[in-house]
């Protein structure tokens, strides 16, 4: 099937899903968590394939998780979805009514958007959150899965699509592009004839290419440059212990922790016992001259402040004020996630108010920036842009809306 048949075939399938109720949107979605399941040997033995090329080729180690799905993953896949299943259908929500001095009644009403184009890299995950989401939004999908995950991504498309198919649901509202090839990639940027909005999920690269060779609008994702900040009135402990879980739980994931920014007052104390924690796992660190003369480490470069690792590495910078940490994050960080521990209220507020980030934590670590996290069962990326969405999207995020206008013969004089 050529790139036009299979966008024709989606765009003429938005209608069917559109019309569906919420609990035919329901049992639809319990089919396919069923399918994936019971597909799950399946989906593991493709998976396998993909991590097989993947090692062949070199693929970075932080890259290689990102795509390898195991048995509790899968499982943890399906719960996203059933989570989807509980929450409330967002089509049809009034959002506004108007009642005009004419007689005019006016009702502001979510609707789906339409056919949502998602690219995306080394991520099978996203397969199945971007169908759920799409698809309880009232949305039909078309799916840009990277080469690395290409047999992983067909295993999973076929279980969804089989999943529909016990309801008697139009499987195309989920399409996937099996192409593989730079240019195929670049022709579906250019479906606005066919796609409604284009969301990228990936590297630095991937979101910098659609967002300039796209003909379709773009809801954009960004990369996760996100920052810890040790304040001077900050439990050293508790610091710690925030730390290695966010660098470390997961190192390929965007809102993990990449750069960490120390207060002068507390390096000392808390520095040794940082370093003697991110060594159980290896973590080099990279720090400035301070930070070097208190623990045997690498010099940090200005470029290692502003770089996503995904790697066991982390930047370190000392300050001597909350302002000088502010100015330092909003200068080299992407917009993400980044987290103040402190136990100090009005300097946990002054973080919250003015850093420039879409989800901002006091003593937290940046590891919750999810959907599943947030409850929204699953998300379709985290969007670093302040236009329509920002931070986890959710099924409200996949939505616009409406005006339903009822008169009684009214005409403009």
């Amino acid at each position: 099937m050529n790139l036009i048949e299979l966008c024709s075939n989606v765009k003429k399938a938005k209608y069917d899903v559109a019309r569906l109720t919420e609990s035919e949107k329901n049992n639809a979605i319990k089919q396919v968590c069923d399918s994936i399941l019971a597909g799950a040997d399946y989906i593991l033995q493709e998976n396998a394939k993909d991590l097989e090329n993947g090692e062949k080729n070199g693929m970075h180690v932080g890259l290689l998780d990102r795509l390898r799905l195991t048995t509790d993953r899968i499982e943890g896949i399906v719960e996203g979805l059933r989570q989807i299943i509980s929450l409330p259908d967002p089509i049809g929500e009034v959002m506004e009514t108007i009642q005009r001095p004419n007689g005019l009644f006016i009702e502001k009403c979510r609707v789906p958007m339409g056919v949502i184009g998602i690219i995306y890299e080394a991520r099978p995950n996203v397969t199945v959150d971007a169908f759920g989401l799409c698809f309880k939004s009232g949305n039909a999908v078309i799916l840009k899965g990277g080469s690395a995950a290409f047999h992983s991504n067909i295993a999973i498309v076929d279980c969804i699509k089989n999943g529909l198919k016990t309801c008697g649901i139009n499987e195309n509202v989920i399409g996937l592009i099996s192409d593989t090839d730079r240019e195929t990639t670049q022709a579906f940027m250019k479906m606005n004839d066919y796609v409604d909005v284009l969301i990228p999920r990936g590297g630095a690269g991937l979101i910098r290419s659609v967002v300039e060779n796209s003909t379709i609008p773009v809801i954009e994702t960004g990369t996760g440059n996100c920052h810890i900040y040790v304040d001077k009135d900050a439990d050293p402990d508790m610091a710690v212990n925030i730390i290695f879980n966010a660098k470390t739980q997961r190192i390929g994931v965007c809102n993990a922790c990449e750069s960490l920014v120390i207060h002068n007052e507390i390096k000392e104390q808390i520095l040794p016992k940082l370093a003697a924690s991110l060594k159980e796992k290896e973590v080099e660190i990279r720090g400035d001259q301070s930070v070097c003369e208190i623990i045997d480490c690498k010099e940090a470069t200005e470029n290692d402040y502003a770089t996503e690792y995904l790697d066991y590495i982390i930047s370190v910078k000392t300050v001597s004020s909350v302002n000088e940490a502010i100015a330092h994050i909003n200068c080299y960080n992407t917009g993400h996630s980044d987290a103040i521990i402190t136990n100090c209220a009005e300097t946990a507020e002054k973080f919250l108010n003015e850093v420039d980030s879409a989800c901002v934590y006091v003593n937290a670590s940046t590891r919750f920036t999810d959907g599943f996290e947030f409850g929204f069962g699953a998300e379709i990326g985290i969007s670093t842009q302040m236009l329509h969405a920002r931070g986890p999207m959710g099924l409200k995020e996949l939505t616009s809306y409406k005006f339903k206008v009822r008169g009684c013969g009214q005409i403009r004089g």
